[in-house]
């Protein structure tokens, strides 16, 4: 066995060892940590071409073979070269915050070459988009490797109201890492699988409405929906630019913040992000094991749901969080949870259109111009496009007025309002609470082509509508499937939250690796 494949069996065994977990992962070097292959670039043991290599060859054997995950959609042709690149440079310079770290980034995320970005659709991999995403910049900037795209609920999940979470036409579908029958939730589809199976140290998702948040909980990792203007927006294929945002998704929070602490910050092509700057830091700063000490956090019964068994896992989490000193006040109420679903839909419609029309404006070389354009040739190739459900929200939102309407303006007002001020800011007011808590999501539910998802109480959405953070926690398993606990507050209370979020994780120990089980009750499909 390589020297270094044995340093990072010894590390990781260790490591496991504190966590509570009974037996190491079946490929340690697939789960270590960023800190942990940190330690060993730094003890010589590893180079970045090295690892990247093994999470190529990891990809190969579990994504494309084996379990066949549908996760990756496409590998990036120069990740190796530009890891020997990085191995070049690291004695001569000082290395930054994710020198050699291997990501996955989300199909809806601009590079500029060789790989296409196409949000899963066909009708976008003519050509890849000139130039990269602020975010991905600042990924490079930072020594990442960018490994690949990752599969995705095509249009991130807003093209029809009966899609099946993590099917594209491009990718196939995604499947759960733990139970392979079952949803990996949408969009961020392939990102969470993908971390959870072990294919990158961590990846890139987006949400407008749970899309990091829902997949990172059924796949069993941390996810961070950050404050809405808190990373820049520019280059990644929209729905709305009233709630589109990317973050984190990784299989700890120590290694979700240091990813969000390289792509925080205000970027001048997207006008939200003009106070980032301000509110952006170093959030590893915020992983303090005794965080929840005297931390006042609320928990909001309506979001729960009737689930017996998830509740179970509620009240275990609000066991470990009194434990560790934190003062749970049960139930809280957040106002106005059940007011603004049509003014929420209302609002992305209009913006989906206008926001469409102004990215595709940025690429070149594409059948598709526009919102219409992309109406007109789904109908055209309705055989690989449509095969299993239409465009009806595509539809909808052609026939949407222009951002001057005034009903869209009333809209916006409304859901921001009740979701915010109104809403979050109000619990949060009453009770003098640093955070509110509920189950991030129930169990995942079969995959289902035909009918579409089966969707049941989730605690994501009225973060995504104010615009507010919120990070999922693994909290525990239903019958072999992972459940997240949901901790969400204000406007740029991200460090208050990634501390919070913490001193869960380390008294939870709630994380294993997937064993790629057939369906629930099953065996595993992967003998590593």
């Amino acid at each position: 066995m390589h020297k270094t494949t044995c340093a990072l069996a010894t590390m990781v065994a260790a490591l496991l060892l504190v966590t509570g977990v009974n037996a190491a992962p079946p490929d340690a070097t697939a789960y270590a940590s960023m800190a942990q292959l940190r330690a060993q670039m730094d003890a010589g043991t590893l180079d970045a071409a090295t690892l990247t290599q093994a999470f190529l060859d990891r990809i190969e054997r579990i994504d494309r073979k084996g379990p066949t995950l549908h996760a990756v959609i496409e590998i990036n042709p120069d990740a190796g070269a530009q890891a020997r690149q990085l191995d070049t440079t690291r004695a001569a310079t000082a290395r930054p915050a994710l020198h050699g770290m291997p990501l996955l980034l989300k199909d809806n995320i601009d590079t500029a070459g060789p790989m296409r970005t196409s949000a899963g659709s066909l009708a976008l991999v003519a050509t890849p988009a000139t130039r990269d995403a602020a975010l991905v910049t600042r990924l490079r900037d930072a020594g990442a490797v960018i490994l690949g795209k990752t599969n995705l609920s095509e249009w991130a999940n807003f093209r029809s109201t009966r899609a099946s979470s993590g099917w594209s036409a491009r990718g196939g579908q995604t499947r759960n890492p733990y139970v392979l029958d079952r949803s990996p939730c949408g969009s961020s589809s392939g990102s969470g699988a993908a971390i959870a199976a072990g294919l990158a140290v961590a990846a890139i998702g987006t949400e407008t409405d749970g899309s990091i948040i829902c997949p990172s909980a059924m796949n069993g990792i941390v996810g961070i929906k950050p404050t809405l203007g808190l990373v820049s927006r520019s280059g990644i294929v929209p729905i709305s630019h009233s709630q589109d945002t990317a973050g984190p998704m990784a299989r700890s929070v120590a290694d979700a913040a240091a990813l969000l602490t390289v792509i925080a910050g205000t970027d001048p092509r997207d006008p939200a992000t003009a106070d980032a700057d301000r509110h952006a830091t170093d959030y590893t700063r915020f992983l303090d094991g005794s965080a929840l000490r005297g931390k006042r956090i609320g928990v909001v019964r309506a979001l729960a749901g009737d689930r017996a068994d998830v509740n179970a896992l509620l009240a275990q989490a609000i066991a470990r969080l009194r434990e560790a000193g934190a003062i749970v006040v049960d139930p809280v109420v957040i106002p106005h949870l059940k007011d603004y679903g049509d003014a929420e839909l209302s609002v992305l419609q209009h913006e989906f259109k206008h926001d469409l029309n102004a990215y595709l404006a940025t690429r070149e070389g594409l059948p598709v111009h526009t919102l219409a354009d992309l109406i007109s040739w789904n109908r055209a190739h309705a055989a690989t496009e449509m095969p299993w459900f239409a465009q009806e929200l595509f539809e909808q939102s052609q026939a949407m007025p222009a951002l001057s309407d005034a009903g869209y303006r009333a809209a916006l007002e409304k859901s921001k309002r009740l979701a915010g001020p109104q809403g979050i800011d109000a619990a949060l007011a009453a009770h003098h609470l640093d955070a509110l808590l509920a189950p991030t999501q129930g169990p995942a539910w079969p995959i289902d082509l035909v009918n579409g998802d089966r969707e049941g109480p989730a605690a994501y959405s009225a973060s995504a509508v104010a615009g507010y953070p919120s990070i999922t926690v693994p909290a525990g398993f239903v019958h072999d499937l992972p459940i997240g606990m949901l901790f969400f507050a204000g406007k740029w209370s991200e460090p208050t939250l990634i501390g919070i979020a913490y001193g869960f994780e380390q008294r939870t120990k709630a994380w294993r690796a997937p064993q790629f089980v057939d369906t629930v009750g099953g065996k595993p499909t992967l003998s590593e």
